[in-house]
């Protein structure tokens, strides 16, 4: 039977295998950004720091307004995922992401939610510490109109053409989106760099007195670039 919804739902993709995930938790966006500048999300920021996002994207488009297909998206989401949400021309400056969706969620398992547009119930979604990453912060929210959207469709980020099962790495630093079939030598190559960058730390660190040494070595993460 021909469906009533008035959405364009499309078939949720893992481009993001379990051997990428490893590769990539132990590599931070600045090193990265040592290695390549593509899939670099510009003009978007995390919500709070720290912050960790890494996982499989499930795209979303929506039309003016009208948030309705977020629910849709989080039904067909797994465990891992993260909704990267395109917001209609325009319509930057609502927010379509809150409390209550971060609630929902966590419950699903997602990872993470990057907006090209606003978030809103700042301190609420800080206190779950639920990975977001934004342009920006508004109380001008979108509406339930079920006018339409899609799932699982490319969408727009900043300068970033983004695809379902495309990789998402995003810390304090910044946002990579990437193609999976790319991701695996821009990774092998961050980690070489995060790699020599640790052997480096460590010899500086000897040059140091023993207590600002021994600070070195707790407080910063093993792939901190310089």
């Amino acid at each position: 039977m021909p469906s009533c919804s008035p959405h364009d739902l499309q078939p949720r993709v893992q481009g993001v295998d379990a051997a990428l995930l490893a590769l990539y938790a132990g590599i931070d966006a600045s090193t990265i950004g040592h290695v390549t500048e593509d899939g670099y999300v510009r003009g978007v920021q995390p919500l709070f720091r720290p912050i960790r996002l890494l996982g499989n994207a499930v795209t979303v488009r929506l039309p003016a307004v009208d948030g309705s297909v977020l629910r849709p998206a989080l039904i067909a989401s797994r465990p891992g995922d993260v909704l990267v949400i395109e917001m209609a021309p325009g319509d930057e400056h609502r927010a379509c992401w809150g409390e209550l969706r971060t609630l929902a969620a966590r419950i699903k398992g997602l990872a993470g939610v990057v907006i090209a547009g606003c978030v809103t119930d700042v301190r609420a979604v800080t206190a779950l510490g639920f990975p977001v990453f934004a342009e920006g912060i508004s109380a001008v929210t979108t509406r339930p109109l079920d006018m339409g959207g899609a799932v699982n469709v490319p969408v727009r980020i900043g300068d970033v053409t983004v695809r379902p099962g495309d990789l998402v790495v995003g810390d304090d630093d910044g946002l990579f989106i990437l193609d999976p079939a790319r991701a695996a030598g821009i990774g092998a190559r961050a980690a070489q760099r995060a790699q020599a960058e640790a052997e480096r730390r460590r010899r500086l660190a000897a040059q140091l007195p023993t207590q600002l040494s021994a600070q070195l070595s707790t407080q910063l993460p093993v792939t901190t670039s310089a």
